[in-house]
């Protein structure tokens, strides 16, 4: 297979609004712990059109080419990866760089190592045709996986990651899953896939959205969901997973969850807070953080994808050609579609 010495990719070059446009990238030099990967395609995260409004509160290493939702074959492979052959199909992690020598990534949480960098914003992502990867960070996608659907193992770990390890919902827990872009969806996919009784609460410009939700089982709420919460006995909701991208959710999660109950923040949202946190205190409320994923959570996530017991299908509002990102971005912006993927060839 050829190379071209050059591809064209979708770049984050200032920190202003609407700083992405399409640029030639050279072929990246990979290092003798990395792949080459020709990307298949590319998932569209709410991360990548949050630094394209620049409303992110995240450092980016300007200019970078964005995308870590992510897979495709291996075309080329450093001198000392061991255990991969070119054509292997493979997804990738997002913890590009990491610490190796950190505690946390020493116990297999480098995910949470503050020297993690991630593709797209940390270093090039894969919103190009070629990206290179470290081989650390490589899964084996299962032939019958297509790619359309592979790509979205990320969004899927986090949403497990939030869900499973940091919620531990359990059968017959009521869960309220606010916000319904993609990783909230797939957070009430993962509930219900859990037991959980799981209704998703958004806005009106959501209803399409909402829909979607109410295809995986979920109760599907506009506005106000404190009926619903409180339905089982008046106390209010066991769980309560908060996936918007704004910090006045967190209000709502207070008011919707049950004395002793758990919410988990998995939504990114900048703006200070603004209100008091004492309905924490006052209901013995656990506040969780949930950031990203790790290895035996990517294991699980590509298990249940490869035998359709987690279904990625309905979220996918349509594939577009990297020339067409914009409108890919547009679409997911206004709550068109809940996921757009890219294809770069």
């Amino acid at each position: 297979m050829s190379i071209e010495k050059a591809s064209a990719a979708v770049v984050n070059f200032a920190p202003e609004k609407g700083s992405v446009e399409i640029r030639d990238i050279a072929l990246p030099i990979i290092g003798e712990d990395d792949v080459l990967l020709e990307v298949a395609n590319v998932g569209v995260c709410g991360s990548d059109l949050h630094q394209w409004t620049a409303d992110h509160s995240w450092q980016v290493n300007y200019p970078v080419v964005l995308g870590h939702e992510f897979g495709g074959h291996i075309v080329s492979l450093g001198s000392r990866v061991q255990g991969w052959k070119e054509g292997d199909r493979v997804v990738s992690e997002t913890a590009a760089v990491i610490n190796p020598n950190s505690p946390l990534s020493r116990s297999g949480q480098y995910n949470l190592d503050p020297d993690r960098k991630g593709f797209g914003y940390g270093v090039n992502g894969a919103m190009t045709r070629f990206v290179s990867v470290p081989a650390r960070c490589l899964h084996r996608v299962p032939e019958n996986l297509p790619f359309e659907q592979a790509c979205l193992t990320e969004p899927c770990c986090v949403a497990f990651n939030a869900v499973v390890e940091n919620s531990r919902v359990k059968p017959g827990d009521r869960v309220v899953v606010i916000g319904p872009g993609t990783i909230g969806i797939l957070c009430a996919a993962m509930a219900k896939l859990c037991g959980g009784d799981v209704a998703v609460v958004g806005l009106e410009p959501d209803r399409n959205r909402l829909e979607i939700a109410r295809s995986y089982g979920c109760e599907a709420i506009i506005g106000d969901a404190t009926e619903w919460a409180r339905r089982r006995d008046g106390l209010g909701a066991d769980i309560v997973i908060d996936a918007a991208g704004a910090s006045i959710t967190l209000k709502t999660a207070l008011q919707l969850v049950r004395p002793n109950g758990h919410i988990t923040k998995v939504g990114w949202g900048p703006q200070p807070l603004g209100f008091s946190l004492d309905p924490l205190v006052q209901k013995n409320v656990t506040l969780q953080g949930s950031f990203s994923h790790n290895w035996p959570i990517w294991e699980r996530v590509i298990a249940l994808l490869a035998s359709g017991t987690l279904d990625v299908r309905p979220i996918i509002g349509g594939v577009w050609p990297i020339s067409q990102w914009h409108e890919a971005f547009e679409k997911m912006h206004k709550g068109e579609v809940v996921k757009s993927v890219l294809k770069p060839l």
